[in-house]
């Protein structure tokens, strides 16, 4: 199944609009505190185990979607760079959410291994950035 995906810009559009899309962070709980979307919510898709200083999805990332969610909102899911937020919309869709869009580029961009901006993220187009937790709640691990 292809993964819906939009860019920044049109992410931008769609939170500053009058539709009540939700930003859905998936970035781990520090990298949302170090700076996030105004606005956003996080529920990590994957979190690093201690243990071995690697990634490794979240099993309750779902559980916690659909507690804090319902499956009409219209999220924008994002992430770093674009690989979680794939990920987790592919999730999301096969959980029966019917509304949902990876944002390509994620909130940092995608540069190659020689500096070359492939897509340019949320915060490298300068666009508004808040640090801490969101109003809309803790975390859920």
């Amino acid at each position: 199944m292809p993964i819906p995906e939009i860019t920044p810009e049109q992410a931008k559009q769609c939170l500053d609009g009058t539709d009540g899309y939700v930003y859905l962070d998936v970035r781990t709980p520090a990298e949302f505190v170090a700076g996030h979307p105004a606005g956003a919510l996080n529920i990590p898709v994957a979190m690093i185990n201690p243990a071995t200083g690697g990634m490794e999805l979240n099993p309750r990332f779902l559980e916690a979607a659909c507690a804090r969610l319902a499956k009409e909102t219209k999220l924008i899911v994002g992430c770093k760079s674009g690989q979680r937020s794939a990920a987790a919309t592919q999730m999301l869709l096969q959980a029966g959410y019917q509304n949902v869009v990876s944002m390509c580029g994620g909130f940092g961009g995608v540069i190659d291994p020689t500096g070359h901006v492939l897509h340019e993220g949320w915060s490298t187009l300068g666009y508004p950035v808040e640090r801490g937790h969101a109003d809309r709640g803790p975390s859920v691990p």
